[in-house]
């Protein structure tokens, strides 16, 4: 069941969209869209300031739509989202250190869409480093340190994050050693998305519990 309420006004104008996108670009397949929407009736509470908890914001309803949100997509850059607020985690409960250089590299990384700045951002997040390909038992360790990022979305209990999967960094030209070695023969360990996995990572940020209120904010 998704976080959002279903709402048949929404299902009309969304039907209406993708049937309209699907005539002007007729070479897109059924499978190659993917769609979730949310629309904010005011007036909508969020917690500035500490107004409100996480538990009574989700009590709230937000209206939605939604056409295969939850079909695993390739997301590219839009994990890069997943990577803001792991960071922000992190330094709100002490993982990590602020630096001017860590909070360079996370400008750089949403404002710039930057892959190097991310690759510092996911070795910061996870203890881990690129490098040329790792023995049996240390490449084991490794990769267990980089799948912290998915055991914490996992650990938040929403079923949105159940399939996604977030431990890769992203490239330019594409990884090389262990990182190559890490995606797979079949590259079947690259990022996965869905819509609705973005949309309830979203909807905590603009609702100020991703986190913390402030750290909300500072999103």
């Amino acid at each position: 069941m998704p976080f959002f309420q279903q709402d048949d006004q929404l299902a009309q104008i969304g039907d209406r969209l993708l049937a309209d996108t699907r005539a002007q670009f007729p070479a897109i397949a059924e499978n190659q869209i993917a769609l979730t929407w949310l629309v904010y009736d005011e007036p909508y509470p969020v917690n500035t300031g500490g107004a409100l908890t996480a538990e009574e914001f989700w009590r709230y309803p937000v209206r939605g739509y939604a056409y295969r949100g939850v079909e695993r997509i390739y997301p590219a850059s839009v994990v890069k989202l997943f990577y803001l607020v792991a960071v922000q985690e992190w330094l709100e409960s002490g993982m990590i250190s602020p630096s001017a250089e860590l909070d360079r590299a996370v400008r750089d990384m949403i404002v710039d869409s930057s892959n190097d700045a991310t690759s510092l951002v996911v070795d910061a997040l996870t203890g881990t480093t690129s490098g040329p390909e790792l023995p049996p038992g240390p490449f084991e360790t490794w990769q267990r340190q980089r799948n912290l990022i998915n055991r914490y979305y996992q650990n938040l209990g929403w079923e949105e994050f159940e399939t996604i999967n977030a431990n890769q960094k992203t490239w330019c030209e594409g990884p090389y050693g262990r990182e190559r070695a890490f995606y797979g023969e079949a590259m079947e360990n690259r990022n996965w998305l869905t819509t609705n996995a973005v949309a309830r990572l979203f909807h905590s940020i603009v609702g100020g519990v991703a986190v913390s209120s402030e750290r909300s904010q500072a999103m």
